[in-house]
């Protein structure tokens, strides 16, 4: 029998509540790898692989990384599709004398990812479910990075062509199902396969109900018989599972309605190289195009591209907003400075509810905010018809200005732990505590100098040591 340290049976425990993930397991300053995960971890990242108590009973394969080194090397296991489950310290081991409490702290897998190195800045990163019965099917899309939840039913072919255009990185499927889906849509990447009742329809119906805080989906003006919401339901508890609780930017479903779009089948979006070229050397239709000045109006683009539209009253809105741009020189030009300078709102916004903001996003997201309220006052010519309604639409969002200027730094770190995040005199508490970690020595000397003027005693000292900390001696 193989012999098993304590540390070793708290990975095994964790190890089998995540069988499909690979889990990087913190010990100290480093994530761990173990066994088969540690083989995966070596090929993929490029470390080493070492085996400890090699030849014996207890004989481990292991591979590691610094803990600081997590952003560079995560991105690198999630794009080769590998779901990983981090597992973190969740005590201080110099205040335990037993073994330190571990657990998972965030599940990240290819289709629920915030993290920049594994998005693409012009691309969505959608979490796809996919249910059938018989030959109805219902499908779902999800990106958590910019909150956009879309739902559509249909035939095996339409929803073939959904799941290409829309490019989803990770697939839900029932695995009553599983040989049907690889029979019909062949090899994903990246496919995890749940239980049939996470798809029945009252589990699905409560779950997304619960999560919108409605008693109905009138208002989505959607039916409850969709069988698209079961693909839904599916997502939300598949967020559940991958800790994924604070999911308020997600405001509502949109229905993916193919009666106001032109219909193109998978192999018409391939064959007309909309958005991948067929060659290596070749570019296709949106490399050209794309002249958008920030990452959201690529997205846009992108999607335009694939759903073009049939409802020619918004197509000549869109016309004739740009006719009126590049009528005007000097508005082109100025809008598209401000444009450049934005940064990615839509992905900041999810990251502040999910609470992986850094310091200096918040940062960019008030100087974004200031440069759309530079946008609307650019769009103020009310001559200029449709650029003014677009001008309506925009809010100055002075409250969420007013409060990240009054509270942040404007050279706030990325990392909160570096500290210089608040503002001096926004919290006279704060003040204090940075004043006495830059100038504790003057202010034992206040002390000091307070107490020989109390006393009487100048021969008064200020001492140290292990036991006691700072005394003073008579």
């Amino acid at each position: 029998e193989k012999k098993v340290t304590p540390l070793m049976r708290q990975y095994y425990k964790v190890k089998d509540k995540y069988p499909d993930a690979l889990l990087l397991f913190r010990v100290g300053d480093f994530y761990e790898t173990f066994h088969d995960d540690a083989v995966k971890a070596s090929s993929i990242l490029g470390i080493i692989l070492t085996k400890r108590g090699a030849g014996s009973n207890s004989e481990t394969k292991l591979a590691g990384f610094p803990h600081h080194s997590l952003n560079t090397y995560l991105h690198k296991l999630v794009k080769a599709g590998e779901r990983v489950a981090i597992c973190e310290q969740l005590e201080d081991p110099k205040k335990t004398k037993s073994i330190v409490r571990r657990g998972v702290t965030e599940l990240i897998t290819p289709g629920v990812a915030l993290n920049d190195g594994i998005l693409e800045r012009k691309s969505n990163n959608f979490l796809a479910s996919v249910f059938n019965i018989k030959n109805q099917y219902g499908i779902s899309f999800l990106d958590i990075s910019t909150g956009e939840l879309l739902i559509a039913e249909g035939n095996l072919e339409y929803v073939k062509n959904l799941l290409s255009n829309y490019d989803a990185k990770e697939i839900l499927v029932c695995k009553k199902n599983k040989s049907d889906f690889i029979n019909e849509f062949g090899n994903y990447s990246s496919v995890f396969y749940f239980d049939d009742w996470v798809f029945n329809k009252d589990f699905a119906l409560e779950k997304i109900k619960n999560h919108f805080d409605v008693s109905g989906l009138k208002g989505f003006g959607i039916s409850e018989n969709n069988l698209g919401l079961l693909a839904c339901g599916s997502i939300l508890h598949y967020l559940d599972e991958t800790q994924h609780k604070k999911l308020e930017h997600i405001t509502k479903i949109n229905q993916i309605i193919d009666s106001s779009h032109v219909w193109m089948d998978q192999f018409t979006v391939s064959n007309l190289e909309l958005i991948y070229s067929n060659s290596k050397e070749g570019k296709s239709l949106i490399d050209i195009i794309d002249y958008t000045s920030s990452p959201m109006g690529a997205r846009m683009l992108k999607r335009w591209l694939i759903h073009p539209l049939l409802d020619l009253k918004k197509l000549n809105f869109r016309h004739s907003s740009v006719d009126e741009i590049i009528r005007n020189e000097d508005l082109l030009i100025s809008l598209q400075s401000e444009l450049q300078s934005l940064s990615d709102l839509e992905r900041i916004i999810a990251k502040v509810v999910t609470f992986k903001i850094s310091p200096r996003e918040l940062v960019q997201l008030k100087e974004s905010l200031i440069k759309v309220k530079s946008i609307k006052d650019l769009l103020s010519d009310k001559s200029l018809k449709n650029l003014y309604k677009i001008n309506s639409s925009l809010d100055y969002c002075d409250s969420i200005i007013n409060l990240l200027e009054k509270t942040l730094n404007n050279e706030a770190p990325v990392n909160i732990k570096k500290g210089n995040v608040i503002k001096e005199n926004f919290n006279s508490e704060l003040d204090e505590l940075r004043s006495l970690s830059i100038s504790g020595k003057d202010y034992l000397n206040k002390i000091l100098e307070r107490e020989k003027n109390n006393t009487g005693i100048t021969s008064l000292k200020i001492s140290f040591n292990n036991v006691f900390g700072y005394f003073i001696e008579v």
